[in-house]
C-alpha cells in the first residue's frame, strides 16, 4: 500500500516592508512522502516571498501542468507561476509560455550550479524567467521549522529576510541566478 502524505498546517504572518504587503494566510501543506520538510518548507518560504490573496499551491510534486504555487487574475490567466528544487528545463519554457513571470528556487547546493551549467544556455533565453538559489544554510534552518502545526512570521525589510517559529528564527540568504522577468 503506498504512503499517504502528511498534512501539516501553518499560520503565516507576512510583514514584507520590502513591498508594502502585511497578511496572515492559513496554510495547508501536504507533505508528499518523497518530499523532504526542507522542501516543503522553501515552498512556504516562496508562498511568503510573493504571499498574496490570489497566492496557492499547486497539486503536488507529481504534476507537470500546475507549478508548486500559482497566483491567477480572475479570468484564470496565470500572473506568476513559482517552482521550488530543480525543475526540467522543458517544464519552465512550457510555463513560460502560460504564465506572465515564471520564478525559481533552486536549492541543493553544488547540485544548483551543476542544474544551472546545464540549463544556462537554453534558461537564459526565457524572458520572463527569475532564478534564486535559497542558499543551504538557509535551506538547513527552514528544516529545523517544521512541523506539524506551525505557527510561523516572514518578514523582508530592505532585502533581509526572516522565518520564525515561536522558538526559532533563520535569516535566510537568496541568490540571484538569472533574472530576466519582472
Amino acid at each position: 500500500m503506498a504512503q499517504k502524505a502528511t498534512i501539516c498546517k501553518a499560520t503565516l504572518g507576512v510583514a514584507d516592508m520590502d513591498r508594502a504587503y502585511y497578511g496572515t494566510h492559513a496554510l495547508t501543506l501536504a507533505l508528499h512522502p518523497s518530499e523532504t520538510a526542507e522542501r516543503m518548507m522553501v515552498r512556504v518560504l516562496a508562498f511568503a516571498l510573493h504571499a498574496s490573496d490570489r497566492m496557492e499551491f499547486g497539486r503536488g510534486i507529481a504534476t507537470d501542468d500546475e507549478p508548486t504555487l500559482w497566483e491567477r487574475d480572475d479570468t484564470g490567466r496565470i500572473r506568476t507561476w513559482i517552482e521550488v528544487g530543480l525543475p526540467d528545463e522543458r517544464v519552465l519554457r512550457r510555463a513560460a509560455g502560460r504564465a506572465d513571470q515564471v520564478i525559481v528556487y533552486a536549492y541543493g547546493g553544488r547540485a544548483v550550479d551543476l542544474w544551472w551549467q546545464r540549463s544556462a544556455e537554453t534558461l537564459a533565453k526565457v524572458r520572463n524567467l527569475t532564478i534564486h538559489a535559497v542558499s543551504p544554510d538557509a535551506v538547513t534552518a527552514l528544516g529545523t521549522l517544521a512541523e506539524r502545526n506551525m505557527q510561523l512570521h516572514f518578514t523582508r525589510q530592505e532585502g533581509a529576510l526572516w522565518l520564525a517559529s515561536e522558538t526559532t528564527t533563520a535569516a535566510l540568504q537568496l541568490i540571484p541566478i538569472s533574472v530576466h522577468g519582472g
